[in-house]
């Protein structure tokens, strides 16, 4: 009895945290696919070869900005269930498109698109429309699930833990990620041999899986949650962007995703140009402690009871301003990499702070919220362009450290509530 009652209580918070893990699994297979297809599809490519390649990353948050607050105004009208199945299946689509890259390498490598005085392969625009739903799909999820795990009445939780929780097994799913790009896409391929036929097989047994998934998800029980979304037939009292908190924490969302995919993913990059210089990296290991970085820092920090999302973000923000100033000066990319420890709760402190007393309002602020995460597609395409220009990666580490910097502002003085802004 006692066992029924602990999962009716908590299925719907595991069944969405589960969810959360293939969000997480899906958005790292994305980025880490960055390296490998520079090389399988970008390899003849003489001009703007490291922005081509970090357009997978611009493709794969554009969905964020163009669909996050249309799925916020769909819970409204449809609900938690209904927006996380048209979500599921958008995933699954996009997955498809993964697929039909790999088929396009496969079979239709002579088909080419002219960009400037290089020719670029027909599956590498493939591959980034796919991109572009996966990033739909992840961007949907997140608005659905954010708001729901916050508002959750699990016994004995407060919203920060519940919110580190979730995030740390998104973060198991980033963790495994890089290796599974590395020793199962491309089979331990050398980076320098790779070929995008490899991906054939791991992306039919992707589709394969979501699909299932997808299907599985549309038996299982998602209550809605009373007060975290507006009645579809009633009139807002007062637009969402005039809550001051909410609308600077979208900002600061912006910006921390911004250094958060340019670690991640260009770390990557910069580790392949400092090989070709003789010295001795591992883009897949510097990807995975990055990523295990976040694993462990959620998990350590969804079992505080007593800490609050304010100066929890002030002291990590402080700590990783610090280890990428010293990475940027020594390129020292083991510390670039450490810094995954410290943005491993930056998400939820700041999604945390900008719903805060939001009531109703909390479904739409969390699509409106979502837009931010545009940011991944921005900065590391302007890195990227940096890098290109100055013809090394090194000083481009500077545009990570100012977004930083924006988020030390948010928890100092952006994270304030305005007197208007009280909801009774």
């Amino acid at each position: 009895m006692r066992t029924s009652i602990l999962i009716k209580t908590a299925g719907p918070f595991l069944l969405l945290t589960f969810v959360y893990f293939i969000v997480g699994f899906l958005t790292t297979v994305n980025g880490q696919c960055q390296g490998p297809l520079k090389i399988a599809f970008l390899s003849d490519v003489t001009e703007n070869k490291n922005s081509l390649a970090t357009l997978v990353s611009f493709s794969f948050f554009l969905g964020y900005l163009l669909n996050s607050s249309k799925t916020g105004r769909m819970i409204d009208r449809l609900g938690y269930k209904k927006t996380l199945m048209r979500s599921m299946i958008v995933m699954v689509i996009g997955v498809a498109f993964y697929l039909a890259s790999a088929l396009c390498a496969e079979y239709c490598s002579d088909v080419t698109i002219g960009i400037g005085s290089d020719m670029v392969p027909i599956g590498y625009f493939v591959f980034l429309l796919g991109s572009y739903l996966m990033g739909t799909s992840a961007a949907m999820l997140q608005v659905v699930i954010n708001p729901y795990i916050a508002a959750y009445p699990l016994p004995g939780t407060q919203t920060v833990q519940r919110m580190n929780f979730t995030c740390a097994v998104n973060s198991i799913g980033t963790t495994i990620a890089p290796f599974f790009v590395t020793g199962v896409m491309f089979a331990g391929v050398s980076l320098d041999c790779v070929s995008a036929s490899q991906l054939t097989l791991p992306f039919l047994v992707m589709v394969l899986v979501i699909a299932f998934t997808t299907w599985t998800t549309s038996k299982a029980n998602l209550p809605d949650i009373e007060g975290t979304r507006e009645n579809a037939s009633d009139k807002p009292r007062r637009s969402i962007w005039s809550f001051r908190h909410l609308k600077y924490g979208v900002i600061t969302i912006f910006f921390y995703v911004g250094t958060e995919v340019g670690v991640g993913n260009n770390m990557n990059l910069h580790a392949m140009d400092l090989m070709k210089q003789g010295y001795d990296w591992s883009p897949a290991l510097l990807a995975t402690l990055y990523w295990g970085g976040f694993l462990v820092g959620r998990t350590v920090s969804a079992g505080l009871k007593n800490v609050a999302p304010r100066p929890m973000l002030i002291t990590v923000t402080l700590a990783a301003i610090s280890l990428m100033t010293i990475s940027l000066l020594t390129e020292n990319l083991w510390l670039m990499a450490a810094v995954g420890l410290f943005h491993s709760v930056m998400w939820s402190c700041i999604f945390t702070l900008s719903v805060d007393g939001l009531k109703e309002y909390t479904s739409k602020a969390s699509g409106i919220f979502m837009m931010g995460v545009f940011g991944g597609a921005v900065f590391p395409v302007l890195q990227g362009m940096l890098a290109d220009s100055m013809g090394s990666w090194q000083y481009t580490w500077l545009l990570p450290l100012f977004c930083e910097l924006v988020i030390l502002w948010y928890g100092l003085m952006g994270y304030r509530k305005a007197t208007k802004d009280q909801i009774i």
